[in-house]
């Protein structure tokens, strides 16, 4: 049972991380992102990941708003941080290293990390909520493999 328990909060762990940076990268364009098109994804990747799950459409529903609200939350933090990975690349750039300064964005950038990981913790457990055991893991399953499936599909080995 503590196995199980330690593999189920693994792969919740696992997802979530999975599912910040894909929540970082829609914010990453050049371009201003579009915050209905953005919606919308949230609430195609939620339909996929409770697919062939007895969750109920207001569960679905749910779970896609609390997701959304997160990200929604998390975009002023993921702003920052892409300006302070400019400001990292700038000072390390500079004709003279300041290293206090280098070592303020470093600071800065950990603590936005671990805001952003925080909400997005807060926003799983809050939608771990909805869901029974079963569609917890049926969605995390479902989620990561998506993810993996995306990311890594044309990625040849060597």
């Amino acid at each position: 049972m503590k196995n199980t328990k330690m593999r189920s909060m693994f792969a919740a762990l696992i997802a979530g991380s999975i599912a910040m940076t894909a929540g970082g990268l829609a914010y990453a364009d050049n371009k201003a992102p579009d915050p209905a098109r953005f919606q919308q994804h949230i609430q195609k990747r939620v339909d996929r990941a409770l697919t062939g799950t007895d969750v109920t459409d207001a569960q679905k529903a749910k779970v896609a708003e609390i997701l959304k609200t997160a990200f929604t939350d998390m975009k002023p933090l993921f702003e920052k941080s892409m300006q302070n990975r400019k400001a990292m690349q700038d000072a390390m750039q500079a004709p003279t290293i300041d290293r206090a300064q280098i070592e303020k964005i470093r600071a800065d950038q950990i603590q936005l990390q671990d805001a952003r990981s925080k909400r997005f913790t807060q926003a799983l457990t809050d939608a771990g909520d909805v869901l029974s055991a079963q569609q917890r893991q049926a969605f995390f399953k479902n989620w990561s493999n998506h993810e993996h499936r995306g990311r890594h599909q044309d990625r040849k080995p060597g």
